[in-house]
């Protein structure tokens, strides 16, 4: 059967003052997207994107414990059950395991995909499309982990890139003909490469060879589980005392006391990395195979101000404007100005510069500096964070 998991952990600091430690980005309403009369959250996009591809009573979403209530009041049609709520932040890996772990319990020939809720991806025909075969992937050979890489538009130096290696032609392309090695289908992994310089960046998008790392995957729960036991043992033996109290009344107090004890670290070193090097699986082999499908289709990562901007219409000058309030600009350029409900925001000559109002806190900063940002919300007192 198949299953989804979307992670919506993140705390969003790089998009701060708007996101904040009890309303973190993917439960801000703040997308706009054209046809849509209002904003929505990057997780409500998220949930959107598995319509007519996996049941709603077969969604899970993995978050902080202390956001499950705005999670269930965002997205109603989820039963409390369906909320997987972390006690602590343990990174990529450990969230995926323990989707996996309730997965297996709940249903052994479970399949799911990872998705992630920051991103605005479209558009959703073609992401259902191209889903859809890596569930067909993972349902044809068990022992694959299928990962979804994007065709990249640029040298991005912020991501990191899967290269893909010979054609995989033995599962069905989503709806239509057999896998033929062309651009649409599914490739061996041959290597993930994290977050290049400029000059093997411009290398990596000119040869046509790589895509960017979506963060993204198709999986069997059980094989999951079996990974981990070979390449996080540490992990694996938490996650199986929490799998042994799922449906007790002693499931809230182990998960408490395990889940914070599991080592922190990302589900691409801890298991897509050992098992890309496995090479390609063959039946009745132990070995796992990693194999990714292209998306090529927009998908916008929206974890800093410079690409909320993106999401933005913007004037003949680039710039961009959000928010409830008003933002008035003159001699302004490739700017972004967003103003909370009952403000002026009033911006005269400046060059890509951001400048964020909320009713107690202020941004401003030039665009280039966003990376920065995280930095800066260190420095800020617990109740500005």
């Amino acid at each position: 059967m198949r299953y989804a998991m979307i992670m919506a952990g993140g705390a969003g600091t790089r998009l701060w003052p708007m996101s904040r430690k009890h309303l973190p980005k993917q439960l801000l309403k703040f997308i706009s997207r054209p046809g849509d009369p209002q904003p929505r959250a990057l997780l409500e996009l998220a949930d959107r994107r598995l319509d007519g591809l996996v049941d709603v009573q077969r969604r899970y979403i993995c978050t902080a414990e202390q956001y499950r209530e705005q999670v269930c009041e965002l997205l109603p049609k989820y039963k409390d059950s369906q909320v997987l709520g972390e006690p602590a932040a343990r990174d990529t890996v450990n969230a995926v395991g323990f989707a996996a772990a309730i997965l297996a319990k709940e249903d052994e020939d479970a399949v799911f995909c990872v998705l992630t809720a920051d991103h605005v991806i479209e558009p959703a025909d073609v992401f259902r499309d191209r889903m859809d075969l890596g569930f067909s992937l993972v349902e044809n050979d068990p022992r694959r982990f299928v990962t979804f890489s994007i065709k990249p538009t640029y040298a991005a130096t912020g991501f990191g890139y899967v290269e893909r290696g010979t054609p995989v032609r033995d599962a069905k392309q989503g709806k239509r003909a057999a896998i033929d090695g062309s651009k649409d289908g599914a490739y061996q992994v041959v290597r993930f490469v994290e977050k290049p310089d400029k000059a093997r960046a411009e290398v990596y998008v000119e040869s046509g060879d790589y895509g960017w790392n979506s963060g993204m995957f198709v999986w069997k729960a059980t094989t999951v589980l079996e990974a981990l036991e070979r390449f996080k043992p540490e992990s694996y033996e938490g996650l199986m005392r929490i799998q042994k109290a799922w449906g007790t009344k002693k499931f809230k107090a182990v998960l408490d006391e395990v889940y914070p004890t599991l080592p922190k670290t990302s589900v691409d070193y801890a298991l897509m990395e050992p098992a890309a090097k496995e090479g390609s699986s063959k039946k009745g082999d132990a070995r796992l195979s990693v194999c990714t499908v292209q998306m090529d289709l927009q998908w916008l990562d929206v974890g800093s101000w410079p690409s909320f901007m993106e999401t933005v219409a913007a004037d003949k000058a680039g710039n961009g404007s959000a928010g409830d309030g008003t933002v008035v600009m003159h001699g302004c350029r490739n700017s972004l100005g967003l103003a909370s409900k009952g403000h002026t925001l009033a911006m005269l000559g400046m060059d890509d510069v951001i400048v964020v109002h909320t009713p107690d806190a202020t941004l401003v900063m030039p665009k280039a500096k966003a990376e920065e940002l995280k930095a800066l919300h260190g420095l800020l007192v617990e109740g500005l964070k």
